[in-house]
């Protein structure tokens, strides 16, 4: 996996197995926390571009944060948010 600015590409079937997102976020706080980042005290930017799945991955990725430590989130209205924005 290498995501960046253009996201996750994955085809929507995987994306929404069972298990797929949660073990791809966790991964990504397990390795932003082994180096070194303390995630509570930073700001998580959650957005994407409104197309299928966005709604319940960005609940995911927000309870996911939660549990993780992370205090403060800045979420894209109605999910929506472009990089340029942030």
């Amino acid at each position: 996996q290498k995501p960046g600015t253009s996201g996750l590409r994955k085809k929507t079937k995987v994306f929404t197995s069972e298990n797929y997102l949660n073990n791809f976020v966790q991964s990504v706080f397990d390795a932003v926390i082994a180096g070194g980042t303390n995630v509570s005290d930073g700001t998580l930017v959650v957005g994407g571009d409104g197309r299928y799945f966005n709604d319940e991955a960005i609940q995911v990725i927000i309870k996911m944060g939660v549990a993780n430590g992370v205090k403060r989130f800045w979420i894209g209205e109605n999910g929506l948010l472009s990089t340029p924005a942030v």
